[in-house]
Protein backbone atom coordinates (compact mmCIF):
# COMPACT_ATOMS: atom_id res chain seq x y z
CA UNK A 1 0.00 0.00 0.00
CA UNK A 2 1.24 3.53 -0.90
CA UNK A 3 0.18 6.27 1.23
CA UNK A 4 -0.20 10.07 -0.26
CA UNK A 5 -0.61 12.96 2.61
CA UNK A 6 -2.32 16.03 0.91
CA UNK A 7 -1.46 19.16 2.46
CA UNK A 8 -2.99 22.42 1.47
CA UNK A 9 -0.69 25.06 3.06
CA UNK A 10 -1.63 27.21 6.26
CA UNK A 11 -3.09 30.14 6.30
CA UNK A 12 -1.50 32.94 4.58
CA UNK A 13 -1.10 36.72 4.65
CA UNK A 14 -3.74 38.56 2.62
CA UNK A 15 -0.79 40.21 0.49
CA UNK A 16 3.71 40.76 0.38
CA UNK A 17 5.16 43.28 -1.30
CA UNK A 18 6.87 40.25 -3.07
CA UNK A 19 3.91 39.04 -4.87
CA UNK A 20 1.42 36.29 -4.54
CA UNK A 21 4.52 33.62 -4.06
CA UNK A 22 5.94 35.24 -1.07
CA UNK A 23 2.87 35.62 0.75
CA UNK A 24 4.45 34.39 4.57
CA UNK A 25 2.09 31.98 6.94
CA UNK A 26 -0.14 33.90 9.63
CA UNK A 27 0.51 32.64 13.14
CA UNK A 28 -2.65 30.93 12.79
CA UNK A 29 -1.15 29.37 9.76
CA UNK A 30 2.27 28.06 11.86
CA UNK A 31 -0.10 26.62 14.39
CA UNK A 32 -2.12 24.87 12.62
CA UNK A 33 0.87 23.52 10.27
CA UNK A 34 2.88 22.38 13.30
CA UNK A 35 -1.12 20.89 15.10
CA UNK A 36 -0.75 18.92 11.86
CA UNK A 37 3.02 17.67 11.94
CA UNK A 38 1.96 16.55 15.85
CA UNK A 39 -0.75 14.55 14.54
CA UNK A 40 1.06 12.59 12.50
CA UNK A 41 3.15 11.61 14.66
CA UNK A 42 0.97 10.62 16.60
CA UNK A 43 -0.91 8.70 13.98
CA UNK A 44 2.62 7.10 13.46
CA UNK A 45 2.25 8.52 9.51
CA UNK A 46 6.05 9.52 9.06
CA UNK A 47 6.97 10.08 5.69
CA UNK A 48 9.67 8.70 3.50
CA UNK A 49 9.46 11.83 1.16
CA UNK A 50 8.22 15.44 1.82
CA UNK A 51 7.83 17.75 -1.32
CA UNK A 52 6.04 20.90 -1.27
CA UNK A 53 5.79 23.96 -3.65
CA UNK A 54 8.01 26.77 -3.84
CA UNK A 55 5.89 29.37 -2.53
CA UNK A 56 6.96 30.74 0.89
CA UNK A 57 3.59 29.98 2.52
CA UNK A 58 4.16 25.80 1.58
CA UNK A 59 7.76 26.11 2.38
CA UNK A 60 6.84 27.53 5.99
CA UNK A 61 4.15 25.05 6.16
CA UNK A 62 6.41 21.87 5.38
CA UNK A 63 9.47 23.47 7.97
CA UNK A 64 6.30 23.71 10.39
CA UNK A 65 4.89 19.76 10.01
CA UNK A 66 8.26 18.19 9.80
CA UNK A 67 9.62 19.80 13.02
CA UNK A 68 7.10 17.47 14.62
CA UNK A 69 9.04 14.65 13.40
CA UNK A 70 11.48 12.98 15.73
CA UNK A 71 13.53 11.71 12.86
CA UNK A 72 15.04 13.40 9.75
CA UNK A 73 12.61 13.17 7.04
CA UNK A 74 13.87 13.47 3.42
CA UNK A 75 12.30 16.61 1.83
CA UNK A 76 12.64 18.56 -1.33
CA UNK A 77 11.08 21.88 -3.35
CA UNK A 78 8.87 21.49 -6.50
CA UNK A 79 8.79 24.20 -8.49
CA UNK A 80 6.23 23.20 -10.96
CA UNK A 81 3.49 22.71 -8.12
CA UNK A 82 2.65 26.27 -7.87
CA UNK A 83 -0.19 26.69 -9.67
CA UNK A 84 -0.19 23.21 -11.10
CA UNK A 85 -3.40 21.11 -12.80
CA UNK A 86 -4.62 18.00 -11.82
CA UNK A 87 -2.89 16.16 -14.50
CA UNK A 88 0.50 17.83 -13.81
CA UNK A 89 0.26 17.03 -10.13
CA UNK A 90 -0.34 13.54 -11.09
CA UNK A 91 2.36 13.48 -13.25
CA UNK A 92 4.70 14.48 -10.50
CA UNK A 93 3.35 11.66 -8.14
CA UNK A 94 4.05 9.52 -10.78
CA UNK A 95 7.32 10.26 -10.78
CA UNK A 96 7.95 9.59 -7.43
CA UNK A 97 10.59 7.18 -6.06
CA UNK A 98 9.28 3.84 -5.71
CA UNK A 99 10.80 2.77 -2.40
CA UNK A 100 8.55 5.38 -1.06
CA UNK A 101 6.07 4.36 0.60
CA UNK A 102 4.50 7.68 2.33
CA UNK A 103 4.37 11.07 0.81
CA UNK A 104 3.50 14.02 1.83
CA UNK A 105 2.85 16.59 -0.63
CA UNK A 106 2.24 20.82 0.42
CA UNK A 107 1.07 22.55 -1.97
CA UNK A 108 -2.41 25.17 -3.39
CA UNK A 109 -6.23 24.86 -3.63
CA UNK A 110 -7.47 24.72 -6.17
CA UNK A 111 -5.00 22.13 -7.40
CA UNK A 112 -5.06 20.05 -4.20
CA UNK A 113 -8.91 20.15 -4.08
CA UNK A 114 -9.13 19.10 -6.91
CA UNK A 115 -6.59 16.65 -7.20
CA UNK A 116 -7.89 14.87 -3.50
CA UNK A 117 -11.29 14.93 -5.27
CA UNK A 118 -9.94 12.84 -8.42
CA UNK A 119 -8.40 10.50 -6.53
CA UNK A 120 -10.58 9.45 -3.76
CA UNK A 121 -12.37 6.60 -5.73
CA UNK A 122 -13.29 4.71 -2.31
CA UNK A 123 -13.78 6.15 1.47
CA UNK A 124 -16.31 7.03 3.83
CA UNK A 125 -19.31 9.35 1.86
CA UNK A 126 -19.11 11.84 4.21
CA UNK A 127 -15.80 12.54 4.59
CA UNK A 128 -15.66 12.43 1.02
CA UNK A 129 -18.63 14.91 0.52
CA UNK A 130 -16.69 17.44 3.17
CA UNK A 131 -13.50 17.37 1.59
CA UNK A 132 -15.17 18.22 -1.80
CA UNK A 133 -17.60 21.26 0.23
CA UNK A 134 -13.93 22.79 1.47
CA UNK A 135 -10.49 22.35 1.94
CA UNK A 136 -9.43 24.77 4.04
CA UNK A 137 -5.71 26.21 4.58
CA UNK A 138 -3.84 23.31 6.50
CA UNK A 139 -6.56 20.53 5.59
CA UNK A 140 -5.13 17.07 4.94
CA UNK A 141 -6.30 14.46 2.84
CA UNK A 142 -5.06 11.01 3.21
CA UNK A 143 -5.38 8.56 0.54
CA UNK A 144 -4.36 5.21 0.32
CA UNK A 145 -3.54 3.20 -2.80
CA UNK A 146 -3.83 -0.37 -2.30
CA UNK A 147 -1.88 -1.60 -4.57
CA UNK A 148 1.23 -0.69 -7.50
CA UNK A 149 3.86 1.89 -7.39
CA UNK A 150 3.52 5.10 -7.71
CA UNK A 151 3.72 5.42 -11.56
CA UNK A 152 0.41 3.40 -11.60
CA UNK A 153 -1.04 5.97 -9.68
CA UNK A 154 -4.81 6.87 -11.54
CA UNK A 155 -7.87 9.56 -10.78
CA UNK A 156 -10.56 7.28 -8.39
CA UNK A 157 -7.39 4.49 -7.55
CA UNK A 158 -7.23 6.18 -4.08
CA UNK A 159 -9.61 5.13 -0.95
CA UNK A 160 -9.62 8.10 1.21
CA UNK A 161 -8.52 7.15 4.64
CA UNK A 162 -9.33 10.60 6.14
CA UNK A 163 -9.88 14.17 5.87
CA UNK A 164 -8.81 16.18 8.51
CA UNK A 165 -9.30 20.16 8.95
CA UNK A 166 -7.21 22.62 11.09
CA UNK A 167 -10.76 22.59 13.15
CA UNK A 168 -10.57 18.82 13.89
CA UNK A 169 -7.26 18.97 15.42
CA UNK A 170 -7.97 22.01 17.54
CA UNK A 171 -11.09 20.29 18.23
CA UNK A 172 -8.90 16.93 19.60
CA UNK A 173 -6.75 19.00 21.38
CA UNK A 174 -9.80 20.93 23.37
CA UNK A 175 -10.93 17.55 24.24
CA UNK A 176 -7.32 16.41 25.38
CA UNK A 177 -7.06 19.33 27.95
Amino acid sequence: MRRLLLLRHGKAAQQSAGGDRERPLTRRGLADAHRVGEFLVAQGMTPELAVASNARRARQTLERVLEAFPVHVTHLIENSIYSASVDHLLDILRQSPEKVVTMLVVGHNPGFCELADALAGAGDPDEISRMRIKFPPASLAILDFPSGGWANVAKGAARLHRFVTPADLRDEADDAD
